[in-house]
Order: structure tokens, then C-alpha cells, then sequence
């Protein structure tokens, strides 16, 4: 999971990627009980996150486990940026946002994400 839950440098900033990319709904599970011990490891309101769900393919589980990470992260996170919301995703990051009270802004392309990020 090391290689998929990473952090990243951009403009000199840490960002945290999440790469869900080409996920299968039961890929999900794990990469994001790895994610939750690493963002929970850091000082309230101080993490980028940049998190890719590009050709990743979710259910009815996934979505839940998504709604709940995205409440446990919010204390920690400063910024959030998703890459590969197109169609049905759109719909589902909607209801994440809602379930969770957080924003996440939606980008075309990884650079516009992290650009946005490191002004953030």
C-alpha cells in the first residue's frame, strides 16, 4: 500500500496522495485502513491531499467506507483535491461531501490538482 498511500512534493509542499486509480471495489478496503493510520498521524489541519479515483470502479460498500473516511479525515486536513470524478462519481462525491461536511475540489489532471493544492 506504501507505493499507492504516499506523500509527494510539489512547489515544496508535502502533499498526501491517495492513488484509488484502476481500484476494483475490493481494493479499497485495505489501502484505506493503511491511509487512515497515516493521516491520523498528523497535526490537525495541516494535510494536503490530492486523492485519484480515475477508472476506479465502486459500490454501495465502497461508498460508505469513503463517506466514513472522509469524516475521520477532516480534523487533519487542510486542503482536499480529487483527480477522476467523471459520470456517477460526481454523484457519489456529492453524498460523500454532504455525509462528511467537508469540501473537496475536483480537477481534470493531477498538476491542476496539485497546483491548487500548494496555493492552498
Amino acid at each position: 500500500m506504501v507505493e499507492r498511500i504516499r506523500f509527494i512534493k510539489h512547489a515544496g509542499r508535502d502533499i498526501l496522495l491517495l492513488d484509488f486509480s484502476n481500484f476494483n471495489a475490493d481494493d479499497f478496503f485495505e489501502a484505506i485502513d493503511f491511509a487512515k493510520d497515516v493521516i491520523a498521524s498528523q497535526p490537525e489541519k495541516s494535510l494536503l491531499t490530492l486523492t485519484d479515483v480515475t477508472g476506479a470502479r465502486f459500490d454501495k460498500y465502497v461508498t460508505m467506507e469513503l463517506k466514513e473516511f472522509a469524516s475521520h479525515n477532516k480534523p487533519y486536513v487542510k486542503a482536499a483535491a480529487v483527480v477522476g470524478v467523471k459520470g456517477l462519481k460526481e454523484v457519489i462525491l456529492n453524498t460523500i461531501m454532504l455525509f462528511s461536511q467537508r469540501k473537496f475540489h475536483a480537477f481534470d489532471s493531477i498538476e491542476d490538482a496539485k497546483e491548487w493544492l500548494t496555493k492552498n
